[in-house]
């Protein structure tokens, strides 16, 4: 058996018994049900092909609940993810959104780079103050003043490996199996970006030190809250 068969097999069992009945031996609580999440979402920094894949402790659960409800809808696809989520419900899937959204990640600490120091400041103007020539809001604008994310919708930019934020430009960029909700923010935004400016963000975003907390979600211009919601109200989602 393929070792990604093995793993897939290992993630559906372990979620599954949420429907049926458990050993006596082992606990039936959601702490339980979501160890083979880890399988792939591991609270370790990974290298090597496992960096390509994002850590979920500590995001916000709105964030969590849009991404499991796009894989399980076909807005969103990676095979292993759909046959998983295929028969969910939308009140488990909240609740595992719920239950990783309250883990705390332990950050490593930041890596180094070769940005020169005018690919820096481009970075820099890109993060902080976008383009407007180009209709391209600044990173700040969305995912908070630290970038560390805003409750309940949008997740932080820090402490992400290279490897896993190129994937994802490129996949914006080239319309791979990064398919969000329509209308994709991310999709627009990237599509606007030079190849160049893709990679500069990918190599200064993994530099900065992660502190602080997310923001509230009245950091949000009232437009982008609205654009950022799920279908459930807002105290669901962070009850």
């Amino acid at each position: 058996m393929k070792l990604s068969a093995f793993i897939l097999l290992s993630i559906i069992s372990g979620l599954a018994s949420a429907a049926g009945s458990t050993s006596s031996e082992i606990p039936d609580t959601l702490d339980k049900r979501v160890k083979p999440c880890i399988i792939c979402h591991g609270d370790a920094d990974r290298t090597g092909r496992d960096a390509y894949y994002p850590r979920i402790a500590g995001k916000p659960a709105g964030y969590l609940y849009n991404q499991l409800r796009n894989f399980r809808d076909g807005r969103r696809y990676y095979q292993p993810m759909a046959i998983l989520l295929e028969n969910m419900s939308d009140e488990y899937m909240l609740e595992i959104a719920h239950y990783f959204a309250s883990l705390q990640y332990f950050y490593s600490g930041p890596v180094s780079h070769a940005l020169s120091p005018v690919e820096t400041r481009s970075v820099e103007t890109l993060i902080y103050s976008g383009d407007p020539a180009r209709d391209i809001p600044a990173c700040s604008a969305c995912h908070g003043e630290k970038l560390m994310g805003v409750q309940p919708y949008i997740p932080g930019l820090l402490g992400l490996p290279h490897a896993y934020l190129a994937a994802q430009f490129g996949s914006w960029r080239n319309g791979g199996v990064m398919r969000g909700q329509t209308p994709d923010c991310m999709s627009e935004i990237a599509g606007k970006l030079t190849q160049e400016e893709v990679n500069a963000l990918a190599m200064w975003l993994p530099v900065q030190p992660v502190s602080g907390e997310s923001a509230g979600a009245d950091a949000l211009a009232p437009e982008l809250a609205q654009r950022c919601r799920t279908v459930f109200s807002r105290e669901d989602v962070t009850r």
